[in-house]
Protein backbone atom coordinates (compact mmCIF):
# COMPACT_ATOMS: atom_id res chain seq x y z
CA UNK A 1 0.00 0.00 0.00
CA UNK A 2 2.77 2.26 0.31
CA UNK A 3 4.45 1.99 -2.59
CA UNK A 4 1.18 2.93 -4.15
CA UNK A 5 0.88 6.35 -2.10
CA UNK A 6 4.53 6.80 -2.93
CA UNK A 7 4.34 6.58 -6.37
CA UNK A 8 1.19 8.94 -6.58
CA UNK A 9 3.29 11.38 -4.62
CA UNK A 10 6.41 11.29 -6.74
CA UNK A 11 3.83 11.99 -10.22
CA UNK A 12 2.39 15.05 -8.15
CA UNK A 13 -0.76 16.81 -8.78
CA UNK A 14 -2.66 15.98 -11.46
CA UNK A 15 -2.84 19.04 -14.59
CA UNK A 16 -5.82 20.92 -14.51
CA UNK A 17 -6.61 19.87 -10.61
CA UNK A 18 -7.05 22.43 -7.99
CA UNK A 19 -3.86 21.12 -6.53
CA UNK A 20 -2.30 21.30 -10.16
CA UNK A 21 -3.09 25.37 -9.64
CA UNK A 22 -1.56 25.41 -5.50
CA UNK A 23 1.46 23.57 -6.83
CA UNK A 24 2.13 24.81 -10.13
CA UNK A 25 0.65 28.19 -10.41
CA UNK A 26 -0.12 29.40 -6.85
CA UNK A 27 -3.11 31.01 -5.76
CA UNK A 28 -1.96 33.91 -3.57
CA UNK A 29 -0.34 37.00 -4.44
CA UNK A 30 0.97 39.83 -2.03
CA UNK A 31 0.47 43.45 -1.48
CA UNK A 32 2.25 46.10 0.09
CA UNK A 33 0.90 48.58 3.15
CA UNK A 34 -2.48 50.23 2.34
CA UNK A 35 -2.11 48.94 -1.11
CA UNK A 36 -4.38 47.50 -4.04
CA UNK A 37 -2.07 47.88 -6.75
CA UNK A 38 -0.60 45.22 -8.42
CA UNK A 39 3.16 45.22 -8.30
CA UNK A 40 5.69 43.28 -10.75
CA UNK A 41 5.91 40.03 -8.42
CA UNK A 42 2.21 39.87 -8.17
CA UNK A 43 1.30 40.80 -11.86
CA UNK A 44 4.04 37.81 -12.77
CA UNK A 45 1.88 35.51 -10.48
CA UNK A 46 -1.32 36.75 -12.22
CA UNK A 47 -0.21 36.26 -15.49
CA UNK A 48 0.58 32.93 -14.89
CA UNK A 49 -3.13 32.24 -13.22
CA UNK A 50 -4.55 33.75 -16.44
CA UNK A 51 -2.72 30.91 -18.28
CA UNK A 52 -3.88 27.91 -16.35
CA UNK A 53 -7.17 29.71 -16.46
CA UNK A 54 -7.55 30.26 -19.65
CA UNK A 55 -6.33 26.70 -20.42
CA UNK A 56 -8.61 25.04 -17.86
CA UNK A 57 -11.60 27.27 -18.48
CA UNK A 58 -14.55 25.07 -17.03
CA UNK A 59 -13.60 26.42 -13.47
CA UNK A 60 -15.78 29.33 -11.86
CA UNK A 61 -13.83 30.94 -8.65
CA UNK A 62 -13.65 33.35 -6.26
CA UNK A 63 -10.91 35.86 -5.79
CA UNK A 64 -10.87 36.57 -2.12
CA UNK A 65 -9.16 40.00 -0.44
CA UNK A 66 -7.24 40.19 3.09
CA UNK A 67 -5.35 42.80 4.86
CA UNK A 68 -3.54 42.73 7.85
CA UNK A 69 -5.19 43.82 10.95
CA UNK A 70 -4.32 47.58 11.34
CA UNK A 71 -7.30 50.12 10.42
CA UNK A 72 -10.98 49.93 11.30
CA UNK A 73 -13.18 46.89 9.97
CA UNK A 74 -15.17 49.03 7.34
CA UNK A 75 -11.40 50.46 6.16
CA UNK A 76 -9.92 47.01 5.63
CA UNK A 77 -13.21 45.55 4.21
CA UNK A 78 -12.73 48.46 1.32
CA UNK A 79 -9.49 47.51 1.05
CA UNK A 80 -9.86 44.28 0.29
CA UNK A 81 -12.84 45.09 -2.03
CA UNK A 82 -9.86 47.02 -4.18
CA UNK A 83 -7.59 44.43 -3.73
CA UNK A 84 -9.77 41.71 -5.32
CA UNK A 85 -10.98 44.67 -7.84
CA UNK A 86 -7.54 44.80 -8.98
CA UNK A 87 -6.78 40.76 -9.48
CA UNK A 88 -10.12 40.27 -11.50
CA UNK A 89 -9.30 43.40 -13.67
CA UNK A 90 -5.67 41.93 -13.82
CA UNK A 91 -7.31 38.50 -14.90
CA UNK A 92 -10.35 39.53 -17.28
CA UNK A 93 -7.31 41.99 -19.17
CA UNK A 94 -5.44 38.81 -19.63
CA UNK A 95 -8.55 36.41 -21.63
CA UNK A 96 -10.26 35.46 -18.82
CA UNK A 97 -13.99 35.88 -19.20
CA UNK A 98 -15.29 37.73 -16.20
CA UNK A 99 -18.44 35.66 -15.45
CA UNK A 100 -16.48 33.24 -14.36
CA UNK A 101 -14.89 35.31 -11.34
CA UNK A 102 -16.30 36.06 -8.39
CA UNK A 103 -15.12 38.36 -5.82
CA UNK A 104 -14.89 39.04 -1.58
CA UNK A 105 -13.45 40.76 0.72
CA UNK A 106 -12.60 39.49 4.01
CA UNK A 107 -10.82 41.91 5.35
CA UNK A 108 -8.60 41.18 8.52
CA UNK A 109 -11.33 38.66 9.72
CA UNK A 110 -9.41 35.46 8.23
CA UNK A 111 -5.86 36.04 9.09
CA UNK A 112 -3.06 33.77 7.04
CA UNK A 113 -0.93 34.39 10.16
CA UNK A 114 -1.04 35.61 13.68
CA UNK A 115 1.27 38.22 15.24
CA UNK A 116 1.32 41.90 15.32
CA UNK A 117 4.50 42.39 13.65
CA UNK A 118 5.96 43.17 10.10
CA UNK A 119 5.95 39.71 9.27
CA UNK A 120 2.42 38.32 10.38
CA UNK A 121 1.08 41.67 8.61
CA UNK A 122 3.17 40.76 5.36
CA UNK A 123 1.31 37.26 5.24
CA UNK A 124 -1.73 38.86 5.48
CA UNK A 125 -2.22 41.27 2.54
CA UNK A 126 -3.50 39.53 0.54
CA UNK A 127 -5.59 38.04 -2.52
CA UNK A 128 -6.06 34.12 -2.60
CA UNK A 129 -8.05 32.49 -5.65
CA UNK A 130 -10.01 29.61 -4.89
CA UNK A 131 -11.11 27.35 -7.31
CA UNK A 132 -14.96 25.86 -7.37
Amino acid sequence: MQKDFDSIALAGPSPGSPWDFIVNVGDTLFFAFDRSDIDPSAAEILKRMAQWLCQYSSYQFVIEGHTDDRGTREYNIGLGVKRAASCKQFLVGNGVNPTRIRTISYGAERPAMSGENEAAWRQNRRCVVVLQ
